[in-house]
């Protein structure tokens, strides 16, 4: 399973030259490649990638506060576990 979010990001001085450099020298083809390295560097630095299971266990209530979001703009409750288990294939 994959959750992906959207974020904007403004950035200038300093860092957006360093990002712009970063491309320009090939080490990257785009800036979201840059800020991706960038973000998986910090998670090693503090830690947060040394247990596998608490990221995956963070990811999943992650997709399940966006699907709870999901289902609340379009005006519907919690879906149930049969529900759920069918969406995503377990049995």
């Amino acid at each position: 399973m994959v959750v992906c979010v959207e974020t904007l990001v403004k950035m200038g001085g300093v860092p957006e030259s360093i990002l712009e450099l970063l491309i320009e020298k090939g080490y990257f083809k785009t800036k979201t490649e840059v800020l991706r390295a960038g973000v998986l560097n910090l998670g090693e630095k503090y830690g947060v990638l040394k247990d596998p299971e608490e990221l995956e266990k963070n990811l999943v209530a992650l997709k399940i506060k966006k699907e709870e979001q999901a289902l609340k703009k379009a005006g519907k409750g919690n879906i149930s576990e049969k529900e759920v288990k069918k969406k995503y294939g377990f049995k």
